[in-house]
């Protein structure tokens, strides 16, 4: 019976790249943690920021999620345990159907004729031990751990009535990015609303509209050094916030790095306790078309192998 099958990934995640492409996380991140100093980092209008993840851990959604254990900054030095901030991060995604060959770049007229489809992401973050770790190379085992995606992918094509201008790009990118961002009357961005709900409670509901970077500009920064692109490659836009308070695409925004609690269910909530499950959606939809859903991405988290539960 249908109620009976279950969802597989939808391609082989080959290799895998995770952005930082929203211009409202990317401020608020920078205003949380480096108050003192301007929020964006001096790079970030120039190139889409990003890191390598690991493809091994990306999971079909409805995957439980263990939670990491690692070292943890403390008082007098690191201490090791399971992590105490755990977060989600509310990203969509994009799968690599064509290749280019070592050495080649992929422009950002050629881009979208690389993309397969597009997915729901939960970039599953571990923020005490992301603390510890990041400096100077960047995340590590804060991320590695798990990643999900969901169950199938929407092509373009289907998409083509839901696309959008994207936002102004200040100061102009760089000429290997120009027209990225849809000069020329293009519509570059794709409008989907999105919303996760914690535990059946929605908390937010940003759009993906409002992300800086493109991902035709991604996909031909990603490939500028000459890096090889291989069919199943997933490419996932970063942590989608808007500029208002309920358009906040992770935890560490929502509860400002769990200094303002919110309150779900008749509890204070900051991080993800053992037992929480996450659900992200997206739908996009627009006057005359039919709307487009992209099945659930969701998670439960579960306890730490060997550790104590968390609440």
């Amino acid at each position: 019976a249908a109620t009976d099958a279950a969802m597989g990934r939808p391609v082989d995640i080959t290799d895998y790249v995770d952005f930082y492409s929203s211009i409202h996380h990317a401020t608020n991140v920078g205003l949380m943690f480096r108050p003192d100093e301007p929020p964006l980092m001096p790079n970030w209008r120039h190139l889409p920021v990003a890191y390598h993840g690991r493809s091994s851990t990306i999971v079909v959604s409805g995957t439980p999620v263990v939670r990491p254990v690692g070292q943890l900054p403390g008082e007098g030095g690191p201490r090791f345990g399971p992590s105490q901030k755990l977060d989600f991060e509310l990203e969509v995604g994009f799968v690599a159907g064509v290749a280019n060959a070592m050495g080649s770049r992929i422009s950002v007229a050629d881009a979208e004729g690389h993309i397969f489809g597009m997915c729901l992401v939960n970039d599953w973050s571990a923020r005490d031990i992301q603390a510890w770790e990041y400096r100077p190379l960047g995340p590590f085992l804060a991320k590695s751990f798990a990643t999900t995606m969901s169950p199938w992918l929407v092509t373009l094509d289907a998409l083509a009535p839901f696309r959008v201008n994207a936002p102004p790009q200040h100061p102009p990118p760089p000429p290997y990015l120009a027209g990225g961002e849809g000069a020329d009357g293009e519509r570059a961005a794709v409008d989907i609303a999105l919303s996760v709900e914690l535990n059946g409670e929605v908390i937010t509901r940003p759009r993906f509209a409002t992300m800086y970077w493109t991902m035709r500009q991604q996909l031909a920064h990603a490939t500028v050094n000459g890096a090889a692109v291989t069919p199943g490659d997933l490419f996932a836009s970063g942590t989608v916030s808007g500029a208002g308070p309920d358009e906040l695409g992770c935890l560490l925004e929502l509860t400002w790095n769990g200094t303002r609690p919110l309150e779900i269910g008749g509890r204070r909530l900051t991080f993800l306790a053992d037992g929480d499950t996450v659900v992200i959606r997206g739908r996009a939809a627009a006057a005359g078309a039919t709307s487009i859903g992209f099945g659930p991405c969701a998670g439960t988290v579960v306890p730490a192998v060997d550790g104590e539960q968390t609440s």
